[in-house]
């Protein structure tokens, strides 16, 4: 483990100098596209429209044959259309650090888009090890190629051992911005017996005891990934940085996914993927606090102005605990609000 005083000391010479802190950015929903298809990269600008983040995917989805496509289809769009401007993240999901892509995936993106790019979402991260690699070659490329900025590091949770490792990942390095759940690749490292990509199972639920007539048993379904979206929100909460759920993969069910990301929101993730245009709205709906609790925690932070003594509203005590509670939505809302007019409007700012 580094040292407190060498922690943020850039890793090349020229390279910038690491954040202290992440970038204060609304991240509801990061939205994967294949950038190879050249009918995809067109649609940019009004896409831009619709989410807080871009990302371009280079690995799973995207076939052998068409990697190298990928990748200079992201450095065109990069290019094409000026997404700081639009207050939009642009972020890429490279090959993972062991595949053949990897390594031109990174030089060739730094050296191809340079600062317009915000943050690298790297797939199954195992260990800080791989985090310190990933930063330490991004330092050299900023160097080399003059960025001002240092690209931001997204880790992918995968597989067992990086669920094992993932407090040493999160706080791994100042370029870290946050962390996914990558179900589909999980369940195969942890040998569950699940295709689903994401969501519950109906085989995975707890029933009630037997009936004393032999009746049917009442039972519920029980969400199989809690423990690790628990897990792993705590190690990014401890680390400053942000937690995200991951895919999911059933298109066509959009109320499951509605309440897979509420699951999510509630727990403390602050965006979601989303794979499919028919999601964004899903997303931004979840991940943007309700008005009618927004101006409850509002009330709280007015009757309680430093957090301090005791108030009542509504016949429920409000103390410093919730008055840290509404903090934390009036902070999300007020993000939020800055980007979105329609929501501002809601929020009262």
């Amino acid at each position: 483990m580094k040292s407190p005083r060498a922690f943020f000391k850039p890793l090349a010479i020229g390279a910038p100098e690491p954040r202290r802190e992440p970038p204060v950015r609304v991240e509801r929903m990061i939205h994967f596209v294949p950038p190879h298809l050249e009918k995809v990269r067109a649609k940019a600008p009004e896409l831009a429209r619709e989410v807080d983040v871009v990302l371009g995917n280079l690995e799973d989805a995207i076939p052998a044959e068409a990697k190298a496509a990928a990748r200079r289809g992201f450095v065109e769009m990069a290019n094409a259309f000026d997404f700081a401007a639009a207050g939009v993240g642009l972020w890429t999901r490279i090959n993972a650090l062991n595949s053949p892509w990897h390594l031109d995936d990174v030089l060739e993106i730094v050296a191809g888009v340079g600062d317009r790019l915000d943050v690298i979402m790297v797939p199954k991260v195992e260990g800080p090890w791989d985090i310190h690699y990933m930063d330490q070659l991004l330092a050299l490329l900023e160097a080399r190629h003059g960025l001002t900025k240092p690209i931001g590091l997204h880790a992918l949770l995968e597989t067992a051992e990086g669920v094992n490792r993932v407090e040493a990942i999160a706080g791994a390095s100042p370029r870290m911005q946050g962390i996914s759940l990558g179900p589909a690749d999980l369940a195969a490292s942890r040998q569950m017996k699940t295709t689903r990509v994401g969501g519950g199972h109906p085989f995975y639920k707890v029933i009630e005891d037997p009936r004393p007539d032999g009746g049917p048993r009442a039972g519920a379904q029980q969400d199989i990934w809690h423990y690790t979206f628990a897990k792993m929100v705590d190690a990014c909460a401890a680390h400053g940085i942000k937690a995200f759920y991951g895919p999911f993969g059933d298109i066509a069910d959009l109320e499951a996914c509605e309440q897979q990301f509420r699951n999510a929101f509630l727990l403390g993730c602050a965006g979601a993927w989303t794979l499919h245009p028919s999601q964004i709205a899903v997303a931004k709906r979840v991940f943007s606090p309700d008005p009618t609790e927004v101006a409850f925690a509002k009330r709280i932070l007015e009757a309680m102005p430093d957090g301090s003594g005791v108030a009542m509203l509504d016949g429920k005590m409000q103390d410093d605990a919730t008055w840290k509670q509404a903090k934390v939505l009036v902070d999300c809302a007020r993000q939020i609000a800055a980007k979105d007019p329609d929501l501002a409007a809601a929020y009262g700012f």
